[in-house]
């Protein structure tokens, strides 16, 4: 197994892991509200709902929507 091959996908796993603590923290600081971390979620969902139909690799973008879907139904936005 090449380097490239162990670390392929990283970069997305780190800027989730960031961006789920981010969402968290401003919730926690109540600079956003837990419905205003909900809409941010939702639109990202339906952006790449959307953009899966147009798009030449639409499993990317469903796989957006399934992994932000985990995220609004409370569970760890990385996939076990």
């Amino acid at each position: 197994m090449t380097e490239q091959s162990r670390v392929a996908g990283a970069e997305g796993l780190a800027a989730l892991g960031i961006c789920e603590s981010l969402l968290i923290a401003l919730t926690d600081l109540a600079v956003i509200s837990e419905k205003g971390a909900h809409d941010i979620l939702t639109d990202v969902a339906t952006t790449h709902g959307e953009a899966a139909v147009k798009s030449q690799t639409p499993e990317q973008h469903r796989a957006v929507v399934t992994i932000i879907q985990r995220i609004i139904d409370g569970k760890n936005g990385t996939p076990r």
